[in-house]
């Protein structure tokens, strides 16, 4: 999934009963024979993940994993210098942004599939890893959508019901009853409400929205819900679209509103968050309400002392709500020295055997359909109503993570352009340059 994930300090597990033999796996730099390296950014999965490597090994005794969990800040940069030097992991997991990038560079394996039931997977799931030539280059292991996560007795101080909050509406005019909520939830350090007269925006408590970042050319956590609903898309196609639409005025009115958030002071600016955490804002009371990933679930659900409501996203201009649908695979570093073993893990993972293990604890979604089903009943048995998260996927509200070539790229042009845009350095206009500079990459 990945999504807009946070910073977590680095952990190294070994799957119980490890063999020590001689020789080594592809990214093992001297491991024993028989040793996969398994890379992830998660720490949240990693439980399941390492209940899956003992289960594995039990059934392969020949074949230990070695699982190395990084942050999302530091993974990406550990996974592409390994490769450079030749010492990857044998089997990583991969995201949407990154794995074009990979195959162009061949940096993957494809995956033979003929023993795979690919019909058993969240519908279009396994099709995001077909490259553009017709190769697999991933299993899938999980999806996720975007809903809004909120405290309920802030939103119960404010006056403000779980109906209300289960109802709001957007638009890029006046921001509808989204806005109207997010004001009420704002306090400035003096009481004083972000609707009710002598608000001090500059001295704010508690911010009605959290910010996480500028969103870059995605927004996937950050406004992707709100453009999803004024018919815009990313690019000309999807995947493997040519062509970006950042010029489009109905992206812009869309975050010419979100931005202007900040300058009511509603939303926290953006240099006083980066490196932070927003959950963890959320955490500490500085912000209300939130908009994020199911996969944060645990951890919004998880704070001491917070009762945490999950809603839908707002219902826009289309009058329905909208939600990036985006899922994880586990993909084969094409340097691994033991391909037939990478693949037994690879499979594994994309089986029941380990995405019901996944499941049961409760923390993501599986891309396996059964084991989603076992999923919603482990959070249920916690309390937590996913409803607002796999609402999107019953009612056809989703729209696909944009994959195309020159991600990395993309990304360069427009956090910049984004940025300044937020910091009001900008205008929404701004990006129109952006995008010419990011279709030309495409040329």
């Amino acid at each position: 999934m990945t999504r807009s994930l946070r910073a977590l300090a680095l952990l190294t597990v070994g799957a119980a009963g490890a063999v020590a033999l001689t020789g080594c796996g592809g990214g093992s730099g001297g491991e024993a024979e028989g040793t996969i390296d398994y890379w992830l950014w998660d720490a949240n999965q990693l439980p399941a993940y390492k209940q899956c490597a003992e289960d594995f090994h039990k059934e392969n005794p020949d074949i230990t994993v070695k699982i190395t969990q990084t942050a999302w800040d530091d993974y990406w940069s550990k996974l592409t210098n390994a490769m450079a030097a030749g010492t990857a992991p044998d089997v990583f997991t991969d995201h949407l942004s990154k794995y074009a990038d990979f195959v162009n560079t061949k940096q993957l394996l494809e995956i033979d599939t003929s023993d795979v039931d690919l019909s058993q997977y969240a519908e279009g799931l396994a099709d995001l890893w077909v490259g553009q030539d017709g190769k697999q280059y991933g299993l899938p292991k999980d999806w996720d959508t975007i809903a809004v996560f909120y405290n309920k007795a802030m939103a119960e101080e404010a006056g403000i019901t779980p109906e209300q909050m289960s109802a709001l509406t957007w638009n890029p005019e006046d921001g509808g009853t989204y806005e109207q909520v997010i004001a009420r939830l704002t306090v400035d350090k003096n009481g004083v409400r972000g609707d009710e007269p002598g608000f001090d925006k500059s001295n704010v408590a508690v911010y009605g929205l959290g910010l996480n970042a500028s969103g870059a050319g995605m927004g996937q956590t950050e406004w992707s819900y709100l453009t999803g609903t004024t018919g815009w898309t990313h690019t000309d196609d999807n995947p493997w679209g040519t062509h970006y639409n950042y010029d489009d005025p109905r992206f812009q009115d869309a975050i010419a509103w979100w931005a202007s958030l900040v300058e009511k002071g509603y939303m926290p600016r953006l240099e006083t968050v980066v490196g932070g955490s927003m959950a963890d804002n959320y955490g500490a009371s500085k912000t209300a309400m939130t908009t994020d990933g199911s996969w944060m679930v645990g951890q919004y659900t998880g704070y001491d002392g917070i009762e945490t409501g999950i809603v839908p996203t707002p219902v826009g201009p289309s009058g329905k709500n909208a939600s990036m649908f985006n899922g994880l695979a586990d993909g084969i570093w094409a340097g691994t020295d033991d391909k037939e073993a990478a693949t037994k893990w690879v499979s594994y993972l994309a089986s029941t055997a380990c995405q019901d293990v996944v499941g049961e604890m409760a923390v993501v979604f599986p891309a396996i359909t059964s084991s989603t089903e076992k999923a919603k009943a482990a959070f249920a048995e916690k309390g937590v109503d996913i409803a607002p998260f796999t609402d999107h996927v019953a009612n056809g509200t989703t729209f696909l993570f944009p994959i195309t070539d020159h991600a990395a790229k993309i990304a360069g042009i427009m956090e910049p352009a984004m940025d300044a845009l937020l910091t009001g350095q900008a205008e929404p206009d701004s990006l129109t340059g952006a995008n010419e500079q990011v279709n030309a990459l495409f040329e």
